[in-house]
């Protein structure tokens, strides 16, 4: 069964382009252009992993995942910044991220740095999967 990546970002060429990505690799994909369409799409899909912008207009992603935490505590949720600094990741200490991603362009650098973010993803629910077991 494919996983289900939830892709949260207020820009439309990036959803295009990285969504058409990640369904090339093999991912159902759900799209949401604002924090606050993702978290009705957390309750509504249940995704598997959350590829969230940083800022957004309405709801940034700081507080989409704080409404997400409430909803789904261990979700693997990377996060995607413009300005991958200090700054924008602060508020985000404790709620979980299992990855940030730069948003250098939309081109190889994003691509492979999601990639490999998503993989990263997956290990963890993987291991969580196998905790329950025992």
């Amino acid at each position: 069964m494919k996983k289900k990546i939830l892709l949260v970002d207020d820009e439309k060429d990036l959803i295009l382009v990285m969504g058409k990505r990640i369904r090339e690799w093999g991912y159902d994909l759900i799209e949401a252009p604002n924090g606050r369409r993702a978290v009705d799409a957390v309750k509504r899909e249940k995704p598997d992993i959350i590829v969230l912008d940083y800022i957004m207009p309405e709801m940034n992603g700081v507080t989409a995942l704080e409404e997400i935490r409430k909803i789904d505590k261990v979700v693997p949720v990377i996060m995607f910044t413009a300005f991958p600094d200090e700054k924008s990741i602060e508020g985000t200490e404790n709620l979980g991220v299992s990855a940030y991603v730069p948003k250098m362009s939309l081109f190889a650098s994003t691509e492979s740095s999601l990639r490999a973010a998503i993989s990263m993803a997956e290990k963890e629910i993987a291991a969580a999967a196998g905790r329950r077991k025992k």
